[in-house]
């Protein structure tokens, strides 16, 4: 649907999902050359035809489900769940809401984000091919193994093991086809880590300057966090994380809880960063959670308040890597190595701001909009 400054609808188009979709789109909107697009979940379902758009040169919006759900709602009149509704809420949001994002073409952050998911997943399945085993081997060895067995333990006991009976022979192929399976699996995770370490050092990235973050974590930070400029500061980002708590107060009651929102993998990498400073008594990390416990702050509550000095730290970094490459650093994947001292526990904000937006980056108006269902 066309809108134009106004919100008057100017005309509309219905198309499938096709390899012509991006040409059938444009030779569509070939009447109005001042044009944006907005597109709904351009991170998501709508990201293949938000980068076909942004690579024929068009300017791309990236509208929120959820935002444009609720300017649907509230809308005076036209409030029924429909392709049209929703096509004209999602381009009103684009005119008028200071939060849409104007879309990038993919970069090094994409990479890193395939690389560390792909990773991620590798890792589940092989502890799920893993727990099989261990279960198929249990079954043949009277008595059971240990909870914690090796490709070369469970090859030997496989060995060892005698099939008597048409079930007892099943269970031991079976066995066999799972440590083959354990095997490939994890020549797969070494693979992908090679892959993606030498994707971090591309990066030059001054990620992995900070205690506990390796190229796993660099690459799922990078990738996950996309463009740091969209958030305006650390408490933005820390709300993005999930590392900000969030206010629940009422009245003179003043509250704050542990947030569950945000970005879990992001969550996950200061988890991990925290946990691994704790681990060592000589880091910085780990100074910060004794200060804490010894202030009656209980384990969990210490780790928390660490997680969030951690969250710190990658923005700091992140912002110091983004201005170096502004500045003209030569880098394969735009991030450019940082020189700074930062560390997870260097910085103390008394207290998270919690942001209604994540992103700072402004919607510059066009005469007319196109939404994209």
């Amino acid at each position: 649907m066309a809108v134009s400054a106004g919100e008057q609808p100017l005309g509309q188009l219905r198309i499938r999902a096709s390899a012509a979709q991006a040409r059938r789109l444009l030779e569509w909107a070939a009447p109005w050359p001042e044009r944006s697009w907005a597109v709904e979940g351009a991170g998501g379902l709508g990201h293949l035809l938000a980068q076909q758009l942004v690579a024929a040169g068009e300017r791309v919006l990236d509208v929120q489900p959820k935002l444009a759900a609720r300017v649907r709602l509230l809308a005076d009149e036209a409030v029924n769940k429909n392709d049209p509704n929703d096509a004209r809420a999602i381009a009103v949001t684009a005119l008028r809401s200071r939060t849409v994002r104007e879309v990038t073409p993919d970069d090094h952050c994409a990479v890193l984000k395939m690389w560390s998911r792909r990773q991620h997943d590798l890792g589940r399945n092989r502890t799920r091919i893993a727990c099989r085993l261990h279960a198929a081997l249990c079954e043949l060895v009277p008595g059971g193994i240990g909870k914690e067995i090796t490709i070369a333990h469970a090859a030997r006991v496989l060995a060892q093991v005698t099939p008597s009976g048409a079930v007892q022979l099943a269970r031991a192929e079976l066995a066999a086809d799972l440590l083959d399976d354990l095997r490939r699996a994890d020549e797969q995770v070494r693979e992908t880590k090679k892959k993606l370490a030498a994707a971090v050092r591309a990066t030059g990235t001054s990620l992995t300057e900070i205690f506990g973050v390796g190229p796993v974590i660099a690459a799922t930070v990078i990738g996950e966090t996309g463009d740091v400029s969209r958030f305006a500061s650390r408490d933005a980002f820390a709300a993005y994380n999930g590392t900000a708590p969030v206010e629940v107060s009422s009245g003179r009651r003043t509250v704050f809880r542990l947030s569950r929102r945000g970005n879990r993998r992001l969550n996950h990498a200061a988890h991990m960063t925290a946990v691994t400073q704790i681990r060592y008594p000589g880091s910085e990390g780990r100074a910060y959670f004794d200060k804490k416990t010894a202030e009656g702050k209980t384990a969990k509550e210490a780790l928390r308040a660490l997680k969030r000095q951690v969250s710190d730290a990658f923005y700091k970094h992140l912002k110091a890597d983004a201005v170096r490459a502004a500045r003209g650093s030569s880098s394969p994947g735009g991030h450019a190595g940082n020189d700074s001292d930062a560390s997870a526990a260097g910085s103390h904000p008394r207290t998270p701001a919690l942001r209604p937006s994540h992103s700072r980056t402004k919607n510059h108006r066009t005469p007319m909009t196109l939404a994209r269902k």
